[in-house]
């Protein structure tokens, strides 16, 4: 059974960083970044310019996406993670979430999504994953992350 939740709960600080872990495509320091917006959220709420949504599949929390306002913009957001775990990948569980996610910024009154990502080869599949739900090349920001590692930035409208 698959449910969607909106509100994080202390128990996803651990879900996130093992959801984050096992995708094999983060770095060991982007893992902290990413427990500390669910840390951000759980102590100032929807305060916090966080908003998130967890898949749950038979009670275990398998994907997650995080999202916000961009400040100073009119329904500019930015999609700041949106992972799946290892085990769950390749299984339409990134696209149907990413769909609840659109889904959720359209309630918010957001017009736009922006999305980042890497240039590395190991991104390619998340790149197509990008693509292939409809998202522009907005602009590639050469040497960004590093020397020969572009930023890619898309962008889904709503």
């Amino acid at each position: 059974m698959v449910t969607y939740r909106t509100e994080p709960t202390q128990a996803d600080i651990n879900n996130v960083k093992e959801i984050i872990s096992s995708s094999g495509f983060f770095q060991d320091h982007e893992i902290p970044v990413a427990i500390e917006l669910v840390e951000e959220r759980l102590e100032n709420g929807v305060e916090s310019g966080y908003h998130f949504i967890f898949v749950d599949i038979d009670g275990r929390t398998v994907a997650y996406s995080c999202f916000g306002e961009i400040p100073c913009t009119k329904g500019s957001y930015d999609l700041y993670w949106i992972a799946t775990h290892q085990d769950f990948r390749g299984k339409g569980v990134g696209k149907k979430l990413m769909a609840e996610t659109m889904a959720a910024i359209a309630k918010l009154g957001g017009r736009y999504v922006y999305i980042e990502t890497s240039s590395k080869q190991l991104y390619e599949p998340t790149r197509k994953f990008y693509e292939n739900l409809g998202c522009s090349t907005e602009a590639i920001l050469k040497d960004f992350y590093d020397t020969n590692d572009h930023k890619y930035i898309y962008r889904l409208g709503v």
